[in-house]
């Protein structure tokens, strides 16, 4: 959900004190080095050689007029972006309002993307999102142990501060209905495959079953192709473009999810409320979660070290929360790959990636609708201020300046809620401890902050050093003494 989001305030004591924690934990944390194509440049990463860094002279060779060349012919560059959730519609809509010839091809139009559904309060402002797609405000989280023990969060949220909870099915129709109007070129379609131009000015020729077609079947489409310049990968974990630039594989979690009809007596009680559950039971690295939509909530969960036991995980959840769904019927089942750390590769000549196909996700929470939507936008701004406004040619050295300016944004949240997933997700005694510690006000102060405004916070040093104590003490505690008797949730 992004709660957990203290990682972007802690200061420097308390990241040291999390860092070296987790190394003793975890003793196969590394730093490796990895050759970008083309340039000379270094990645520098965390668990799974994730984050990219390109160097200063890739930086300064971007800016250089040399590296662009004119559009042939006169005409606008043209762009497809492959994928209308978040990332690729609002990616779509920024190149679109620039002027940019833009394509956006998705394959399903009404498609119900399993997912929590959280965004933070910042990204109504941000993208222009009217309030009534926000089927819930959410004011209450309750986080719940092993043991069933609750923590209630929340209470430092102002009156007029939440979370906002959507379907994924109303807010992508939304965002891309947008673009639509802002002058992309809407395209109901499957993208197939792709051949990659030989020379710098050359086209990429996409190919793509068309849905939209009324003289083809409906099910398998008109088989067309498209000439573009750019290619902007934004189709999900399972991204078909990033398999045709040779992105690299990444590790990646299943989610299941089933959308549940409960009664109003205990939907009231969802009101303004989520759940995360926490246990060895519900999800061995991960999280378990009853949200809160429109009419109904969605009780899910999920896991990267044991896929194959989801079920037995979503049974978990099920049994946990027994009480609060008892006899909730059930109006789909969805599941859906998550990534857990960005590809190897993010750029491949003119061709890039971003949300769920980049692996924008979150570690620890599990948060990806803003990352999506606002690499999407980075990527268009990047693209719109290197082709001074669809009027030059660009080249991978411009992409990279998107790929520069999000690492530098969020890296090290990403980096630091991967260190807190490795701390807090390995064992029932340090999830006692992690849900110990959100009883802390400013715990919840500065994880709200970060999560709400996407910004750093103002750190207090002497909160910090209080934190780092109580953290070591809880862990010491949980993982020497006899657990809890388990509690049952009324």
């Amino acid at each position: 959900l992004g709660f957990v989001q203290i990682a972007a305030p802690v200061a420097p004591t308390v990241s040291a004190g999390v860092a070296t924690a987790t190394t003793q934990l975890e003793s196969n944390l590394q730093l490796s080095a990895v050759a970008l194509r083309g340039a000379q440049a270094h990645s520098s990463s965390a668990s799974s050689g994730s984050w990219q860094r390109v160097t200063a002279g890739v930086a300064a060779a971007a800016v250089t007029s040399t590296a662009l060349c004119e559009a042939a012919g006169g005409r606008k560059l043209r762009v497809a972006v492959i994928g209308g959730g978040p990332g690729g519609a609002c990616c779509a809509e920024t190149l679109a309002e620039a002027g940019i010839e833009t394509y956006l091809i998705e394959r399903k139009m009404d498609n119900c993307k399993p997912c929590g559904g959280a965004i933070p309060l910042c990204m109504i402002d941000e993208f222009d999102l009217p309030i009534e797609l926000v089927d819930r405000k959410v004011r209450k989280m309750t986080m719940i142990s092993p043991t069933n023990k609750e923590v209630q969060i929340g209470q430092t949220l102002k009156d007029d501060e939440y979370i906002g909870m959507v379907r994924r099915e109303v807010l992508d129709a939304f965002i891309r209905d947008r673009a639509g109007q802002k002058g992309a070129k809407l395209i109901n379609g499957l993208f197939m495959s792709m051949t990659t131009p030989k020379a710098k000015d050359e086209p990429y020729v996409l190919t793509y079953n068309d849905f939209g077609e009324q003289g083809g079947d409906a099910r398998k489409g008109v088989r067309k192709t498209l000439e573009v310049d750019v290619v902007i990968g934004g189709d999900g974990a399972n991204s078909r473009v990033a398999k045709e630039i040779e992105a690299g594989d990444y590790e990646y979690a299943i989610a299941f999810q089933e959308r549940m009809r409960i009664s109003e007596d205990k939907m009231d009680y969802y009101k303004e409320r989520a759940e995360m559950y926490v246990g060895e039971d519900v999800s061995p690295d991960f999280y378990a979660w009853v949200f809160p939509k429109c009419d109904h909530v969605a009780v899910g969960t999920g896991t990267v070290v044991d896929k194959k036991g989801i079920q037995k995980y979503q049974q978990g959840i099920r049994d946990r929360a027994r009480n609060r769904i008892a006899g909730g019927e059930i109006l789909r089942v969805e599941a859906h790959p998550i990534p857990e750390h960005p590809r190897p590769w993010r750029v491949r000549d003119r061709a890039t990636l971003i949300g769920d196909a980049a692996g924008y996700v979150t570690k620890c929470s599990g948060e990806g609708i803003y990352f999506a939507a606002k690499s999407g936008r980075m990527c268009a701004e990047s693209i719109v201020e290197r082709s001074e406004n669809g009027t030059r040619m660009i080249n991978d050295r411009d992409l990279y300046d998107y790929i520069n300016k999000f690492d530098a944004k969020y890296g090290p949240t990403y980096l630091v809620l991967d260190a807190l997933q490795k701390l807090f997700y390995t064992s029932d005694a340090a999830r006692e401890s992690f849900v110990d510690l959100c009883e802390e006000k400013y715990v919840q102060q500065v994880t709200f902050d970060s999560y709400l405004y996407k910004t750093v916070q103002g750190n207090n040093p002497i909160g910090d050093v209080a934190l780092l104590g109580k953290t070591l003490s809880s862990l010491y505690k949980n993982n020497t003494s006899k657990p809890a008797p388990m509690r049952e949730l009324v």
